[in-house]
């Protein structure tokens, strides 16, 4: 290999990750002239770490719209089991702080405020106190 294609694999090699021994085998090139090159390349290897991590970002990392798309799936399939269930035997206290808790993410998120109908409250006002 010429040296200049070694230097140009050393650069991808070590900006991949590489140890110093293993391109050294791979290359055939002393430890101590890979350091040297390193201090050369210092620059050409760090912008083709960034490059190849902005290339896995872009590959695994979604939009937030596809995040919140995501969310909102999981969101509704939790919901569906959710109303399967009955919770007669979870303490008031327990769905009442289960209740806050969803109230106070939904303001979060910036949506309206949720009103409950009057026969709702009534019916969870009896069984508070009851």
């Amino acid at each position: 290999m010429v040296d200049n294609e070694k230097k140009t694999k050393f650069i991808e090699l070590r900006a991949k990750g590489y140890s110093y021994d293993r391109i050294s085998n791979e290359l055939n090139v002393s430890k101590p002239t890979l350091i040297s090159w390193s201090k050369d390349f210092e620059t050409e290897i760090a912008n083709l770490k960034a490059i190849e991590l902005e290339s896995l970002r872009e590959q695994f990392y979604c939009t937030k719209q596809k995040r919140i798309e995501i969310l909102g799936k999981q969101l509704q399939s939790i919901a569906d089991e959710l109303e399967k269930r009955d919770f007669s035997n979870i303490p008031t206290d327990k769905l009442m702080e289960l209740l806050m808790k969803i109230l106070n993410q939904i303001k979060q998120e910036g949506e309206q405020t949720i009103f409950l109908e009057k026969e709702y409250f009534e019916t969870m006002k009896s069984k508070w106190e009851g």
